[in-house]
């Protein structure tokens, strides 16, 4: 599965802090982006063949409890939450669960602005961390997705049912969701994605992430200049971002790959993507936002491409049944597992310390090329011990001798002069690093990816 460009000042902030926290980049960059969108969309929109339309992004993490959604919506608000001031703080609600309130919370935005020197603000950043439950009880409002659908269009909105008419023109709101794979399977029916609802969505299934070593670091400061005159710009005035000449040829791979790909596949996974083209042009938006530029290039138009055929791919995933994808680690060997014990009592250990924790005998230990065994005899109860160390680690010679060439019964361990580990019912309490290679390496920036290769003329149903 071809990964997505991490693209801008955005990226670089994401690929910053991505080693410290425990859940796929992907899904930050995702959040980000969406958030990113909502911020700017009161005043940026984007054209193409002269229509302008929104650049709203709503998107959708996918995953199983536990699997990082929500540790990337709190990393996205700690790269962004210093760029876009007070937005952030003020302009998101969740709880939307019909037609009537999404357009009464909207209004009253409205209303509440209409005074203030910047005048009416109805930009609304809507995180539903547990939209399960919004989509349970929106079953019950034929409205709601109706009105769902213009709002992610940009189209008037309007409450009929109260005594004051409310109307809210040129919305900007952004949708934002976590759920489960069943639960999209469950609430995300084909009959409301074929009508527009749910399609309008970007859905991204999250990868595992390996554990880390310490969660108790807290995430690296973000240098937020560059986004914060980004986002100066981009609200200090209406801004229309149109396609640059030299993106034309990939805008038209992009609505050629759209159209065959929904011709092939099954109607109950061509309906989610239907939108790919549009969205694809408001990724690649927002992107060249974040760079204070109103033309979208064609190095930015395929970053965008990159990020959205990634959720095509995911949408045919989910609506099959796939699970989410798993990093698969591979076991490690024996001769690593005793590099590790031993490193772990500071280049020297004894059997005790070794055998029970490596799951071989000590001939197996022995038999390691790399492994030096050696016999102490200087310890205080007169029995030898078996110390193994690494070949070529003389920081120990010293205090051991020669061990014998003939087989001979394990001994019991010299007293270590070390504070002895903690125990717990007479078994030494095992440190999750015994295990590994190496002491972990401190964490280092992802490297800034390469622009992706330009596209064959017809990858489309190899690219799923």
């Amino acid at each position: 599965m071809s990964a997505p460009v991490l693209y801008g000042p955005i990226g670089r902030a994401i690929r910053k802090i991505a080693p410290y926290v425990e859940t796929d980049a992907l899904g930050i960059y995702v959040t980000a982006l969406s958030m990113w969108s909502a911020a700017i969309g009161g005043t940026v929109k984007v054209s193409s063949r002269g229509n302008a339309r929104p650049v709203l992004l709503w998107a959708a993490l996918v995953a199983g409890t536990g699997r990082g959604k929500g540790t990337a919506l709190r990393a996205a608000l700690h790269v962004l939450d210093k760029s876009l001031g007070r937005f952030l703080a003020t302009h998101t609600t969740s709880g939307i669960t019909s037609g009537a309130s999404m357009v009464n919370h909207l209004w009253e935005q409205q209303e509440a602005t209409a005074e203030t020197e910047h005048g009416r603000d109805v930009r609304t950043l809507v995180v539903e961390e547990e939209w399960s439950e919004v989509l349970r009880r929106v079953k019950r409002d034929a409205s709601f997705t109706t009105k769902l659908r213009a709002a992610w269009d940009g189209a008037t909105l309007r409450n009929t049912t109260k005594e004051e008419a409310q109307e809210i023109r040129d919305p900007a709101m952004v949708l934002y969701a976590h759920v489960t794979p069943s639960d999209w399977a469950k609430y995300v029916g084909q009959s409301e994605a074929a009508g527009g609802s749910y399609n309008r969505i970007l859905p991204f299934l999250l990868g595992s992430v390996p554990m880390l070593d310490d969660d108790r670091v807290s995430l690296p400061k973000v240098d937020s200049s560059e986004l914060s005159d980004a986002y100066g710009w981009a609200t200090a005035r209406p801004r229309v971002i149109e396609l640059g000449e030299d993106a034309r040829p990939m805008w038209r791979i992009v609505r050629r790959y759209a159209r065959i790909l929904g011709e092939t596949l099954p109607e109950a996974q061509a309906v989610f993507i239907e939108r790919t083209a549009e969205q694809t042009l408001r990724v690649a938006a927002c992107l060249a936002a974040s760079e204070c530029s109103e033309t979208i290039t064609d190095e930015i138009l395929s970053a965008a491409f990159t990020l959205v055929r990634r959720s095509v791919q995911d949408a045919v995933r989910i609506n099959t049944g796939a699970t989410t994808p798993k990093v698969k680690r591979q076991p490690l060997s024996l001769a690593d597992k005793v590099r590790a014990r031993i490193e772990l009592h500071g280049g020297r250990a004894t059997s005790s310390q070794i055998l029970p924790y490596v799951g071989a005998t000590a001939a197996e230990v022995k038999a390691l090329p790399e492994v030096v065994v050696t016999v102490d005899r200087s310890g205080k109860t007169g029995r030898p011990a078996t110390v193994f160390t690494i070949r070529g680690d003389d920081s120990h010679s010293s205090r051991t001798r020669p061990a014998k060439s003939s087989p001979e019964r394990e001994p019991e361990p010299v007293p270590d002069s070390r504070p002895a580990e903690p125990a717990r019912n007479g078994a030494t309490v095992l440190r999750m690093d015994a295990y590994r290679s190496a002491p972990a390496p401190a964490p280092v920036a992802v490297p800034e990816p390469k622009r992706p290769e330009p596209l064959d003329a017809n990858p489309f149903r190899a690219l799923l």
